[in-house]
């Protein structure tokens, strides 16, 4: 019992071995290139696990992730990382969407995300295609190229292997899920919250 509660307190150095090996499962990308803001050389690696339909990651998207972003990420102390994780095959379609518009291009990734987000009641309670095309055609694609890029099933495979990943090796299970240099945060968290996490770190 003695023994278990030392594994159990984070000052015995097994549990920071256990939680870099996480770190490294996370920081790795899988089947499809990491699509990231904020400096390479930051101190944290802020991933967030999203779909594009799940209402607690748009409500992340508009009112926690601006803040994280003056204060963390535009600084350079936080790199933030962004993975899908669609829940259903609406979600699937707009992630794809997002990255047929992005190609890798980072800052027009999350420009369309934030969109998809803010839009989220159109396409995913109305109608579906029409308010994906549309999105896609505001964004420079044509009709021919959202159609495609809708179809497009080795994207769409790409996507589901990292999901698998995800779920496999890093055990997320909902949406939104983070991680913090590898310590995990389940659901939706407060700035604050996510302020008490990473100041902490930015001193060590």
């Amino acid at each position: 019992f003695i023994v278990l509660l030392a594994f159990a307190s984070p000052a015995f150095p097994g549990a920071a071995i256990a939680q870099s090996a996480i770190a490294a499962a996370v920081a790795k990308p899988v089947s499809l290139p990491d699509i990231a803001i904020g400096s390479e050389k930051a101190p944290i690696t802020l991933t967030e696990y999203s779909s594009m339909s799940c209402p607690h990651c748009a409500a992340f998207g508009q009112n926690v992730f601006p803040m994280l972003r003056s204060k963390y990420i535009d600084t350079g102390k936080v790199r933030f990382v962004f993975r899908e994780f669609p829940l259903d095959i609406k979600a699937a379609a707009a992630s794809i969407l997002a990255r047929c518009i992005a190609k890798d291009d980072a800052p027009k990734y999350f420009a369309v995300i934030d969109l998809l987000f803010r839009q989220q009641n159109d396409w995913v309670v109305k109608n579906t295609t029409e308010t994906l095309t549309r999105i896609g055609k505001q964004a420079g694609l044509t009709q021919q190229q959202v159609e495609a890029c809708l179809k497009d099933q080795a994207l769409l495979d790409k996507i589901a292997a990292d999901q698998k990943y995800a779920s496999d090796v890093l055990k997320v299970d909902s949406t939104p899920t983070f991680f913090i240099n590898g310590e995990k945060i389940k659901g939706e968290a407060s700035f604050e919250e996510f302020a008490k996490k990473i100041n902490p770190l930015l001193k060590s």
